[in-house]
């Protein structure tokens, strides 16, 4: 309740007072049913849609707003993981620069999402939920307005049906008066008492058209503005979600390029780690650098004089050229295959295969260099693979540091011998 001297003079104060006690008395008589009450069922039908539509439009702002907080908290979450990617990231792995630009593109790309969430969607929403208040304060006032007129209504009904009665009392003056009054005094308090009538009549009359005035302004108005913002709320849904389902689009689509960016990195670091050789090997290679090595594959004879010529392998160092004979290899006894008939190799029986035989007692070697095959009968090499070692068909066609073998892998597939060729022993290690 306002305070007397801010504003609110004592007479203003009481006029208030008064108007809610005779809300209050008026209301409880319509309960009782000992007052009739002004309903437009129209109306009501348009308030119950007003709270309705106030309820939907208030969810789904909360909704948004809960959105936006989780699209925040996934930004800090992306935000974290791209950090502690970028920590282990070493300078030396393949697209450190690339990783970088990749951080800061994700990270722009969820603050521009967060931010057309705010600016689009959230600020479409708002802007229609700030009609709400006013209009439903002036729906609460037209209420009170109403309950007014009924009141005035009332009271001047009243005083209609007690005119007549009061005329009546007037036209015969009390007994008592007529004898405390001379003659000449008692059509002064006649008229002085129909005058209080009349001036309690117009003045009902006056309160119950002004409560009429001011009740029907506010119906008026309200009546052409809810059905208008009833249908305003299927324009906005459609902005907000288009919106919304708009920069969803641009977000995922932009944040797919940058993940496939992500995936292309991991997939060249993955290559770059199977190229790069192992720390015994870049080891041995770092000493030949420094040495002035160059790994060539030995000199093969050419196909006249295979089997009658041997060279020996040759190692071109830096300003000078050795040669080196590789070390001497112990053949199989010729009774090595009948002894081992009876074993069983990668699932096969050697006794059901004859040409399994080579491979029971065959040497193990790794590749420690790629060799590019120049000739049909060659093996080709990549760094890593492992060579079953097998002997020539015919021993006189070998030639120094040469080997004849097959790759396991192909051999755990196929089973098939004749995949063998040759090969430069230099190429590879014992394993």
């Amino acid at each position: 309740m306002a305070e007397i001297g801010k504003g609110v003079t004592a007479g203003k104060l009481a006029i208030n007072v008064q108007k809610r006690l005779t809300r209050a008395q008026e209301k409880v008589l319509q309960k009782l049913g000992k007052a009739d009450e002004t309903r437009d069922v129209a109306f009501e039908e348009m308030v119950s849609r007003f709270n309705q539509q106030m309820a939907e439009g208030t969810k789904l702002q909360k909704d948004l707003k809960a959105y936006q907080a989780a699209v925040k908290t996934m930004h800090d979450a992306s935000r974290r993981l791209q950090d502690c990617l970028a920590d282990m990231y070493e300078p030396d792995w393949f697209g450190k620069e690339e990783m970088d630009s990749l951080a800061e593109d994700t990270d722009t790309l969820w603050l521009e999402y967060q931010q057309n969430i705010t600016d689009k969607s959230l600020l479409c929403i708002d802007t229609y939920l700030a009609r709400f208040p006013d209009i439903k304060a002036r729906i609460a006032k037209r209420d009170r307005k109403m309950v007014d007129f009924d009141s005035a209504r009332h009271h001047f009904g009243s005083l209609q049906k007690g005119k007549k009665k009061d005329e009546a009392k007037i036209a015969k003056p009390a007994a008592l008066l007529e004898m405390a009054a001379p003659s000449w005094a008692q059509g002064l308090i006649s008229a002085h008492q129909v005058a209080q009538t009349n001036l309690s009549y117009n003045q009902a009359e006056e309160e119950l058209g002004r409560a009429q005035r001011i009740f029907e302004e506010l119906n008026v108005e309200l009546q052409d503005e809810l059905p208008v913002l009833w249908d305003s709320r299927v324009g906005v849904y459609v902005n907000t979600f288009q919106n919304l389902a708009g920069h969803q689009e641009k977000f995922h689509r932009e944040m797919g390029k940058l993940t496939q960016n992500l995936n292309d990195i991991m997939t060249k670091l993955e290559e770059q780690k199977h190229r790069k050789p192992s720390t015994a090997t870049a080891t041995t290679e770092r000493r030949r650098k420094a040495d002035g090595i160059t790994m060539t594959a030995p000199p093969r004879a050419t196909p006249s004089r295979a089997g009658t010529t041997r060279r020996r392998l040759k190692v071109r160092r830096a300003g000078a050229t050795t040669e080196r004979t590789p070390p001497t290899r112990t053949r199989s006894p010729a009774g090595m295959t009948a002894a081992a008939d009876g074993l069983v190799i990668y699932g096969l029986s050697v006794q059901q295969n004859p040409s399994l035989a080579p491979v029971v007692h065959s040497l193990q070697v790794k590749a420690i260099h790629d060799y590019a095959a120049t000739d049909g009968d060659e093996l080709e090499l990549k760094i890593g693979d492992v060579v079953l070692v097998v002997a020539f068909d015919n021993p006189d066609e070998q030639d120094d540091g040469w080997l004849m073998g097959l790759l396991e892998s192909n051999w755990l597939q196929k089973k098939d011998v004749s995949t063998k060729g040759v090969f430069p022993e230099n190429f590879t290690q014992k394993v």
